[in-house]
């Protein structure tokens, strides 16, 4: 058995959620979490297993915090598959008629859901974390009114988003990445879960790659990256965009979210809807 470092922090409840939130975002592979301890008392948890990752998220944890970091303290542990572990006990995420869920909750899935089986991956995209909760909503809610014909989904990560968007439109996704492992991620994914002939993952950087310029006009955008990359997004997708087109950002915290909003608006597009969910916002635009 390969041996590990669990560590945790002490923070205050805000402090404790955004850190949490910010850690997973940047360290995808690695076991987060955040809560409340005897007392009232809110901890943060990291799990790694090499001297890298570990300056790494006290690095994240800097850039959170501030200087300086709050005292933590470091457990050794056994474990053969400490991702996996983390994940097995996390319960389903259930948004609208979405259930995401690992193998080992199959049968809570009702017959009127949408099944999404997502495992333990080295890709973000699990359905626990704010950023894609949000992101199942906004798909809930377009489906409600209409049906577009074509979809896009920015960095993919699990290819969750793309999934559901797909067994809920029944319509053509692009999905995209830079990352090699989300592209093959998300095409297991989406072949486990009778997606796969309607998800079509892409390796993009950005929005200019042949095959999401191929794939335009989208009536329905999805992207769940950090602020920086959104930025650097919102001029070309406005060139990918149908004429009533609906854009959804997320990966915003909540200081961020006019950032966003601005770039967005310059290329013509307007706010329909602005959502917080565990300290991160969502913004459904519309061109």
């Amino acid at each position: 058995m390969a041996a590990i470092w669990r560590m945790r922090i002490a923070l205050p409840e805000e402090a404790a959620r955004c850190a949490m939130n910010i850690l997973a975002d940047r360290f995808a592979e690695l076991p987060v979490a955040a809560y409340e301890a005897d007392g009232g008392a809110w901890t943060v948890e990291v799990s790694f297993a090499s001297g890298a990752e570990r300056k790494a998220v006290l690095a994240a944890l800097r850039d959170t915090v501030g200087e300086p970091v709050p005292d933590a303290t470091f457990e050794k542990t056994q474990t053969k598959d400490w991702v996996a572990a983390s994940l097995a006990g996390l319960p389903p995420v259930r948004v609208g008629r979405f259930v995401v869920h690992g193998t080992h909750d199959r049968g809570k899935v009702g017959p009127n859901q949408i099944s999404i089986e997502i495992e333990a991956a080295l890709a973000f995209g699990t359905g626990h974390h704010g950023t894609t909760r949000g992101c199942l909503a906004a798909i809930e809610r377009f489906g409600k009114v209409r049906r577009p014909r074509r979809v896009l989904d920015l960095g993919t990560g699990t290819g969750v988003l793309a999934i559901a968007a797909a067994r809920a439109f029944r319509r053509p996704v692009v999905a995209g990445d830079f990352d090699p492992v989300a592209v093959a991620t998300a095409r297991a994914n989406a072949r486990m879960n009778q997606a796969g002939s309607f998800v079509r993952v892409v390796h993009a950087v950005g929005v200019n790659a042949p095959a999401i310029r191929a794939g335009a006009p989208y009536d329905f955008v999805l992207a769940n990256i950090l602020l920086p990359v959104l930025q650097r997004l919102a001029r070309p997708p406005r060139l990918l965009l149908a004429k009533r087109a609906i854009v959804v950002l997320s990966g915003l915290l909540p200081a961020h979210a006019n950032a966003a909003l601005a770039a967005f608006r310059a290329q013509g597009l307007t706010l329909v809807r602005r959502e917080m969910l565990e300290g991160w916002t969502t913004l459904t635009l519309a061109r």
